[in-house]
């Protein structure tokens, strides 16, 4: 069994280590993915820690796995911003905006 709990510390420690090199080195954005690999990887070393005594550690990851939670609970939350696309007109009284729900805030122009 204890190899079992060792397993899984050392696989907290790869997913974490990985995660963060990865956003580093910007293959991946800091999201959804990120804050859910580190909540994985942080119960990992909170079990792996607390079999082993590591108390400074564990609240370490207990605090890491706070901080991921939290973060996933708003990204949760949050809707997507709604795009806005002015589409000129030949004359100014006629330009209209379209109003497109879920993509990213921005605003774009459309050439004539």
């Amino acid at each position: 069994m204890e190899l079992l709990w060792e397993v899984t510390g050392w696989a907290g420690a790869a997913a974490m280590l990985g995660a963060y090199l990865a956003v580093s080195m910007g293959w991946l954005q800091p999201g959804r993915k990120f804050q859910t690999v580190n909540l994985f990887g942080s119960c990992a070393f909170i079990i792996n820690g607390t079999l082993h005594g590591a108390w400074p550690s564990v609240a370490t990851n207990v605090a890491w796995f706070v901080i991921s939670a939290v973060a996933l609970y708003r990204m949760r939350e949050k809707k997507p911003a709604a795009v806005v696309v002015e589409v000129p007109s030949r004359s100014p009284e006629t330009g209209a905006q379209l109003i497109i729900p879920g993509g990213p805030a921005t605003s774009v122009t459309a050439a004539a």
